[in-house]
Parts: structure tokens; sequence; C-alpha cells
């Protein structure tokens, strides 16, 4: 299991911000604790409601039998795992993992109120180093939350190291988007609506400024493609959706 250096030296990006490496933990984790109660309303406003699309493209596409056992980092309010909860049926095991606790109560509560109980674990955890032994897990799924992670490397080490032989992980992320005449549009919901929209209705426009940034500093597509090539990962592929907006990245163990 690896295990990161909680005072490691250097700098990272914490959205267009330069920021102490050993820092960037606790402000992302103050970004979510901010918008925990109203993340559904972040994701609506982030792609305009077509993320519950994305998303069930994402479960639709992945490799799921009945009995596995799946974890989902970045698990947050369980829209993922809610959507894989069919797919593995009863004997299966779905494990939420989120290194927010404030998203993880949301994501308890939510589920609990739809009756969605047995089969269903709870785990705050850093996905640099998750407390899981080697080989744990059919699939491993993390959705709108590997761009927060201060070393996606090691994230991604851990994702390998917990999968079974045979086990498949999916990335589901903001990208690079490709088409030329869309990009200032999208640049001007990102950064002249998006935090307007925050504070107006989360009172937090900050929060969704960086959430905006976040997603520009997030490696595109063929380069978050090699670094799953480098963890480990074999038949490593990506698929753009909304013109790149997102993209589906996808590796397996062998």
């Amino acid at each position: 299991m690896n295990s990161p250096d909680p005072d490691h030296a250097g700098t990272t990006h914490f959205g267009f911000r330069e920021v102490p490496t050993a820092q960037k933990q606790k402000l992302v984790g103050e970004v979510f604790s901010s918008v925990a109660a109203k993340y559904d309303l972040m994701n609506d406003a982030m792609s305009l409601g077509i993320h519950r699309v994305w998303k069930r493209y994402f479960v639709a596409t992945a490799q799921v039998r009945k009995g596995d056992r799946i974890l989902d980092l970045a698990g947050g309010t369980g829209d993922i795992a809610a959507l894989l909860r069919e797919r593995v049926g009863q004997t299966g095991e779905l494990v939420l993992g989120d290194i927010n606790g404030e998203m993880l109560r949301v994501g308890r509560d939510r589920m609990t109120n739809r009756g969605n109980v047995r089969g269903f674990e709870y785990v705050q955890c850093n996905a640099e180093a998750l407390p899981f032994p080697d080989a744990s897990f059919d699939l491993v799924t993390i959705a709108f939350g590997l761009r927060n992670v201060t070393d996606k490397d090691a994230g991604l080490r851990e994702m390998y190291r917990v999968l079974k032989v045979g086990g498949q992980a999916r990335v589901l992320e903001f990208s690079e988007v490709k088409a030329d005449w869309f990009k200032p549009i999208y640049d001007f919901h990102s950064f002249k609506v998006l935090p307007k929209l925050g504070k107006l209705f989360a009172g937090d426009a900050d929060s969704y400024q960086y959430l905006a940034e976040s997603i520009r500093q997030h490696p595109p597509q063929d380069i978050l493609k090699s670094m799953m090539e480098t963890a480990g990962f074999a038949r490593c592929d990506y698929k753009n959706l909304s013109a790149g907006i997102v993209a589906i990245h996808t590796g397996y163990k062998v």
C-alpha cells in the first residue's frame, strides 16, 4: 500500500493557484464540505444537467456482473453506486469511498432514504492510500473526482493495486473540449456563468470558481491514458462524450 507523505515538499495547483502540495488536500476538502449539500445543483450547473446522462452511460458500459464487488471512489452523494446496484444484484457489494466526510454523509443518508441499505459500505479514505488489501475489487470507478486528487499517479496506482486480475478501472471526468467553435462558449459558461450560479443558489462563488479552474488543470485525454498505462493498466482507452466536455477512460489489470 502506498502511503503519501503529508510533509512532501513542492507546490501543486489548486485551480489556477499554486499552493504547497501538503495544503491541497485541506483546501479541496473545504470546497467539498461547502458544496456537499448542493452537490447535485453543482453538477447540474456545470453540465447543464447532462451529467445524469453521462453517469448512466458510464455505468451501462462498465464491465459488471452479478455478485461483483465494486469500489466507487469519490463516491460523493451515491449517484454512481445507486446505478451500479441494479447491475451487481443482491449478492454484489458496493463500497463508496470518499475523502470528504460531509460528502460521504450526504451519500449515506440519500441511499438510506431510497431504501438502498443492503450491500453498501461507506469508507472515508484517501485515494492515494486506499485501506484495502490487494486484489479486493472486480471494478473500481471514480467519477468527477480524479481531478481533485493531489497525486493522481498515486491514485491510479492504488486503483490498480486493489483490482483483481481481469478487473476493470473506469474514470469519468471533465476533459479537454475538442470542438474549437465550442471552446469560447464553454469558457464563458465556466468562468462567467458558473460562479454566479454558485453565488445565487449555494452562496459560494469561490468553490464553483475553483471547480471550473480544476477542470482546466486536469490532464487531457491522451495524457491521462498514458498515466494509466504507466500505473500498470493494460488495454487503456478512452471515449469522449459531448465533444470532449467529459471523457471515460478505461483500463484493465491483466
